[in-house]
């Protein structure tokens, strides 16, 4: 699912996930930086940091051992094209009848599971799977290209948004911390995003749910959980069950809040009104 909005994906650009925090986002313990020169004194105090914050320091060393500046990542962050394209360029390029067969396949495939979401959450089952085949190709396009704690660190070492993304870090260390996935898990999008349909750790924290009642909250691998959490993301924000997503209407502002770039926003509106 930054505005930091992400693929969210900047304009990131989250997914949102893409979900501003950066207000909330704790103090940097150490200068950010433009180079790899000081990053190291920069972890290390952003380690005393997440200790300070009742991280255990386990969960800190399963994560951050051996992390190391990634120079690929600034790279990705400053070159960032799909989203100046037009409405029309953005959705004929994301969105072809291939993609709309497999997510009619998808809806029947997964109908009980996706009426459970419906009643818990309010949500229709056109928005999520829209936003599942958007962000992975329902699950085929993740990858795990890269380390999410190196990403992570990485940008909130860079003085472009380290705020928001020292917030993300911790968060990522949390989601370890409380067992909900394993530190080599932690494979996703180049920034950050994790599962299939790629949340930020802090949107992570606050609404991923255990919908397959397994004690984890699994975005990676649980399509009841992937599904259900993406649910409750819009819940979350605002969705109001049973009303219009229209452009104009208050579910179309909560689109927004899973991804703030326009054309991002309008593609899940029109795929999902052409499932519906």
């Amino acid at each position: 699912m930054i505005n930091a909005t992400a693929p969210f994906r900047f304009v990131l650009l989250a997914p949102l996930a893409i979900y501003l925090t950066i207000l909330a986002a704790p103090a940097h313990a150490a200068a950010c930086g433009s180079s790899a020169g000081g990053f190291g004194k920069w972890l290390a105090g952003f380690r005393q940091q997440a200790a300070g914050q009742g991280i255990s320091a386990s969960a800190i060393d399963a994560g951050l051992g051996g992390v190391t500046y990634d120079p690929r990542i600034i790279r990705l962050d400053r070159n960032q094209k799909s989203f100046k394209l037009s409405f029309e360029q953005f959705y004929a390029r994301r969105v072809g009848s291939a993609l709309v067969g497999r997510a009619r396949a998808r809806l029947r495939k997964h109908a009980a599971l996706f009426d459970r979401i419906e009643h818990t959450f309010g949500v229709p089952r056109e928005i999520v799977v829209s936003i599942w085949g958007l962000e992975t190709n329902f699950g085929a396009d993740t990858s795990g290209k890269y380390s999410i704690f190196r990403s992570l660190a990485t940008l909130a070492y860079d003085c472009r948004r380290s705020p928001f993304f020292t917030g993300q870090l911790m968060d990522a260390l949390r989601i370890i911390d409380d067992a909900h996935m394993r530190p080599e898990e932690l494979r996703g999008g180049w920034a950050g995003e994790i599962g299939q349909t790629q949340f930020l750790p802090t949107p992570y924290v606050k609404f991923a749910v255990d919908f397959d009642g397994d004690g984890r909250k699994d975005l990676i691998h649980s399509v009841p959980d992937v599904l259900a959490s993406t649910a409750n993301f819009l819940k979350g924000h605002g969705w109001q069950a049973g009303q219009s997503w229209d452009p104009g209407s208050a579910n179309y502002a909560v689109i927004r809040d899973w991804n703030r770039a326009q054309v991002y926003q309008r593609t899940i509106s029109v795929m999902a009104s052409r499932l519906r």
